[in-house]
């Protein structure tokens, strides 16, 4: 499931200084905006990801610029920061998306973890569960897309033989009702950008899904947990490292093949000012984060963890 993974940034090393100031004033104004919204607590939800949805949506908004202004840091006083003088409804929408899908990752922590282990996250769920119902009022449609394809993502998951696109399907499609949902509200629903958005979060939801996957390959393996490149690969403790460079292999080239579909549909968005930024996202930050996760562990092996 798609739930905050912080795989969505741009190559920090790339972004022109005017780029990297606006997206650090684009993440600081989403933080500021998560408290007013739902208080100081909600502030811990900020993510990457959630400031990508900021991001986007700022990126196709009417206004053609826009202008920061300086002040202090609502989390350190001692901190500056930039700040978008207008905390319109991108930034609303994207501080519901980041409770909404908090509240599930707290919830699949908790499953997913031991007694002792989810006590942590069992303190900190009412918190979230007053929030997620907040956003839900506010973005009904929103906490459906995300509720329906968590429901659809452990059926999947429980069945025998799960393939690796029925898994990805979940996510994909909630990211792509998200994004659609947005423009919808924006332009209309004949709008050509309505397709655009479905097709752009749809491929953004399959790689997130599917990078999560292959990041979590030996862990998986490690404790019995479902992973569809383990499943379908047939890896367990025993496997070697020439079956755990196949599998990376194959999880390269299918990333690649969806950062591809992502690229095409992100060539397509209309930008102002912040295009720069998305397409070092996606043509940059993304393949970046592609290399670092999968072959990272490339020289280990399943039983030396």
């Amino acid at each position: 499931m798609v739930l905050l993974f912080g795989y969505v940034r741009p190559q920090k090393s790339e972004l022109l200084v005017r780029e990297y100031e606006e997206y650090g004033g684009i993440y600081c104004t989403l933080c500021r905006r998560l408290g007013k919204d739902y208080g100081v607590a909600a502030r811990l939800a900020l993510s990457y990801d959630g400031t990508f949805y900021a991001l986007l949506l700022l990126s196709v908004s009417e206004k053609s610029s826009f202008d920061f202004f300086g002040g202090r840091c609502v989390a350190n006083p001692l901190k500056k920061c930039l700040y978008c003088p207008d905390e319109g409804p991108e930034f609303a929408s994207a501080s519901a998306l980041t409770v909404i899908l908090t509240y599930f990752k707290i919830r699949d922590d908790i499953e997913d973890s031991g007694f002792w282990r989810s006590l942590s996250f069992r303190l900190v769920l009412p918190i979230a569960s007053r929030a997620r119902k907040k956003a839900a009022k506010r973005y009904p449609q929103m906490d459906k897309a995300v509720f329906r394809s968590i429901q659809l993502q452990e059926q999947i998951e429980h069945q025998k033989f799960a393939g690796i696109d029925a898994c990805a399907e979940p996510t994909a499609e909630m990211l792509a009702e998200v994004f659609e949902l947005a423009a919808r509200e924006r332009d209309g629903p004949l709008s050509p950008r309505v397709r655009v958005f479905h097709q752009f979060g749809y491929y953004l939801g399959r790689w997130t899904y599917l990078m999560d996957a292959a990041d979590d390959l030996e862990a998986d393996i490690q404790n019995h947990s479902f992973n569809p490149f383990v499943q379908k690969f047939q890896l367990d403790l025993h496997s070697h490292q020439q079956d755990l460079d196949r599998t990376r292999s194959y999880i390269n080239q299918t990333l690649n093949g969806t950062l591809a579909k992502l690229g095409a549909a992100a060539d397509l968005l209309d930008c102002n000012q912040f295009g720069s930024i998305i397409r070092n996202v996606v043509s940059k930050g993304l393949p970046q984060m592609q290399k670092e996760r999968l072959f990272k562990k490339e020289t280990r092996n399943v039983r030396s963890l």
